[in-house]
């Protein structure tokens, strides 16, 4: 059992985080937040738009601070954007905040998942499956280093089956605890 007071998700884009993540914080009546929403609500402007005026940069900055702000509370489902552990500090306070959950979806997945999508600025790239192969290979190790628990969510299935796995997992593996108090 490893107690801590929130749940974070981490993985790839198109691994289901805000789906299986929203699903997961109804289950265990938390609140719900996904960082991306929560950047773009807060600056009023889109994520692509973001990288367009200030680079990857100016985003991971702007990640990173709403990241260290969400994970100080306890008692939430937070759903990271799939670079949030890119940066080392980022890593540290997902480790030391909270139980993070590796939703580990394979590039075939995510590109069926995400072959309609338009919107994400890092898969606008003539060869996407390239672009996923590489995000994968720099990614994964750090997904890795990070995650309390790993979650394959490449399977056939839907998110609500996944949810209900990860609960499984979840009531075996989490406690929810103040690490304060400890």
């Amino acid at each position: 059992m490893n107690p801590a007071p929130s749940l974070f998700l981490v993985g790839p884009m198109g691994a289901g985080k805000t789906t299986v993540g929203r699903l997961i914080a109804e289950l265990f009546r938390m609140p719900f937040i996904d960082l991306d929403h929560e950047i773009e609500a807060h600056t009023g402007a889109a994520v692509g738009l973001i990288f367009e005026l200030e680079g990857e940069a100016g985003f991971r900055r702007r990640e990173s601070a709403m990241l260290a702000g969400l994970a100080a509370r306890h008692g939430i489902v937070l759903a990271t954007g799939g670079g949030a552990v890119l940066d080392a500090e980022n890593r540290r306070v997902l480790r030391e905040n909270g139980f993070v959950i590796w939703l580990d979806a394979d590039v075939d997945a995510q590109l069926a998942r995400l072959a309609r999508d338009r919107q994400r600025p890092l898969l606008q790239a003539p060869d996407r499956r390239e672009r996923l192969e590489r995000l994968a290979r720099e990614r994964n190790p750090l997904y890795a280093e990070v995650a309390d628990l790993r979650l394959p969510s490449s399977g056939v299935g839907n998110s609500s089956h996944a949810a209900h796995d990860l609960l499984d997992l979840l009531e075996a593996r989490w406690r929810r605890g103040n690490p304060e108090a400890a």
